[in-house]
């Protein structure tokens, strides 16, 4: 398995993915403009030529605070769960977060989800303390 970054050259790699890693098929539009916007990350772990697994975040600056890392997703096929790929890809976009002078990364899962919990704590991350709340508003 390879575990790279993508950037703005690298739309192709996108190509073939494993099913279930992403939400929905890969559009090339938005596939373009996401790896070319120098603020939007994607490591991605690579088995055979196919995309097994994948983490996006956002590079997050603020005029009152140290850039930080905003973990958005994770995914990984369902035949390669528990064997790593979804650690080696966060700890990758950690590390370019450390590159890039991040001072912290975040992510927002569902105590519900085991699996998120699993991963997030075997990446190094603990949990926040208090009682965070979600708010969603459709635009």
């Amino acid at each position: 398995m390879e575990v790279r970054l993508l950037g703005p050259d690298d739309r192709s790699v996108l190509n073939r993915v494993a099913d279930g890693v992403f939400d929905s098929g890969i559009d090339a539009k938005l596939a373009e403009e996401f790896l070319s916007d120098p603020r939007h990350h994607l490591a991605v772990a690579i088995a055979d030529g196919e995309v097994i697994g994948f983490a996006s975040g956002v590079h997050y600056v603020h005029p009152d605070k140290p850039a930080e890392l905003w973990i958005n997703e994770v995914g990984v096929a369902a035949g390669q769960q528990g064997r790593g790929v979804g650690t080696a890809v966060v700890r990758a976009l950690l590390e370019h977060g450390r590159r890039l002078g991040c001072r912290e990364a975040w992510v927002l899962t569902d105590r519900t989800n085991d699996a998120a919990m699993r991963l997030y704590a075997s990446a190094g991350g603990r949990e926040a303390p208090g009682e965070t709340v979600m708010f969603e508003f459709n635009l």
